[in-house]
């Protein structure tokens, strides 16, 4: 039984950082080059809707990756699967800077994806391993600082990059810090496998299946009407994937992911309360710039610069949050982070008429301090509300949500603003108004719905408690 005076070994924080670089730099790049788009248009003559797949893509990769992490956790050494990520994202950075053509460049980001996919959850993976059930809460909130910060400065890296050089500085300049990942990495961690298994290769195939259907049909959503069969098309065979997911990763003889973890009730409201916060999270970060400029007419400049306080707010204050949650519970800073990302959402729904591009930066200040809040200690709390044995299930689910999550939020928020601009009444602006307005009341109404999920899961953690 670990003691909260149990000293931290050097060996460990250098294994996490080892994990934590890796995993900021490939963070980085998912935002790093939305920037960039107009000009690759041009420079690789494709359009719009295609160069977006370089992000949209990169995010799907990392997602299917993620989910094979359970098993590759309990197969190989943890120093293995760092040293292959890291030659995994040499080998994507280099074709991704190098690249003569469109083809070349997805395929560059697709392999980088790969280490992204496989850092992430090793960083978790390191911290539920090495670190005492105490200290959990604080290493896991400097966990989520490195997953909030590294998007945050993205498009600022790569917007400095691309104007004062060149697009293709922007992968040059990061390989330095792969580098020393790969050195400490090759030297501290020392993980050895937690189990055995064969890998389910039906399950991954049919799990990739689902992610990319039901992201492509909301992909069209904002451009087809909803009940059109360019839309349900691919929304019916996205859930068709996912029942045939469900049945060959319970009944077969092999396991992509234990997903039986979702039977008891409280893992299943820890998933929702999770995929709600990075739903609403990188929804909303993608809805302020396009909202700044179409309602507001903010310069692209400005429109990007709103949303640089908030991500500092919210990477300070997630370590904070860790070490509450050490202290006082889980509880009490997730019902915090789910209660001010409620309110912060209600501001921008009731006040929508007021909004200007400072009260946008004050107002998604709040909401990113709740969410640091709940963040990394709903995934924490989940953890070590299972059974040893099943946390690199949880560790792999958690992670593939949150991506997930991710990539379909910017899809169902840019969805409602295409609608609303596509079809409603009044000039631009007047539509784009409407549009975010059934965006923020969609994340108030989400929002809402996690915190009630949160109140539930605690009273049956604490239930489960008194009996023991």
């Amino acid at each position: 039984m670990s003691n909260s005076n149990e000293k931290i070994s050097l060996q460990t924080y250098l294994a996490l950082l080892a994990a934590a670089l890796l995993s900021f730099t490939g963070i980085l790049t998912e935002t790093s080059m939305n920037v960039t788009f107009p000009e690759l248009t041009r420079v690789f003559n494709v359009t719009l809707d295609t160069i977006q797949w370089i992000t949209t893509g990169y995010l799907l990769m990392v997602t299917i990756v993620m989910a094979t992490t359970a098993f590759l956790l309990k197969k190989f050494k943890s120093q293995t699967i760092h040293l292959s990520a890291a030659i995994a994202f040499v080998i994507g950075d280099v074709m991704c800077a190098l690249s003569p053509n469109f083809p070349i460049l997805m395929s560059g980001r697709l392999i980088q994806a790969i280490a992204t996919g496989l850092s992430t959850p090793l960083m978790f993976h390191i911290i539920f391993s090495r670190i005492p059930a105490q200290k959990v809460g604080a290493m896991t909130g400097l966990a989520g600082m490195v997953i909030s910060l590294a998007p945050a400065l993205g498009p600022t890296y790569g917007g400095t990059i691309s104007s004062l050089m060149s697009w293709r500085m922007i992968f040059w300049l990061i390989l330095p810090i792969i580098v020393v990942s790969w050195w400490l990495g090759s030297h501290f961690i020392r993980i050895d496998p937690v189990g055995t298994g064969s890998f389910d290769v039906l399950s991954l195939g049919l799990l990739a299946a689902t992610l990319f259907s039901l992201v492509f049909a909301v992909s069209k959503a904002g451009k087809y009407d909803v009940f059109s069969s360019q839309v349900l098309i691919p929304f019916m065979i996205g859930l068709i994937a996912l029942g045939l997911f469900i049945y060959s990763d319970t009944h077969g003889s092999s396991q992509l992911l234990d997903i039986r973890v979702l039977k008891w009730l409280s893992t299943s409201l820890s998933a929702f309360t999770y995929f709600v916060l990075q739903f609403v999270n990188i929804g909303v970060s993608f809805l302020i710039p396009v909202y700044c400029q179409y309602a507001l007419h903010s310069s692209p400049f400005i429109a990007g610069l709103v949303l640089l306080p908030g991500s500092l707010v919210g990477a300070a204050i997630s370590p904070f949050a860790g070490r509450l949650a050490d202290v006082k519970g889980y509880a009490l800073p997730i019902y915090i982070g789910l209660c001010s990302m409620t309110l912060g959402g209600l501001i921008f729904f009731g006040i929508q008429e007021f909004l200007t591009a400072w009260i946008i930066l004050l107002v998604y200040s709040f909401l990113r301090f709740g969410f640091n809040m709940g963040f990394s200690n709903t995934i924490s709390n989940a953890m070590l509300n299972v059974p040893h044995k099943f946390r690199t299930d949880i560790n792999s689910l958690f992670s593939m949500l949150q991506q997930f999550a991710g990539s379909i939020g910017v899809g169902i928020m840019a969805a409602v603003m295409a609608i609303n601009q596509n079809n409603g009444a009044g000039n631009l602006a007047a539509r784009s108004f409407t549009g975010g307005r059934y965006d923020f009341l969609l994340a108030t109404m989400l929002s809402a719905a996690a915190l009630i999920a949160a109140i539930i899961n605690f009273r049956i953690q604490k239930h489960k408690a008194q009996l023991k």
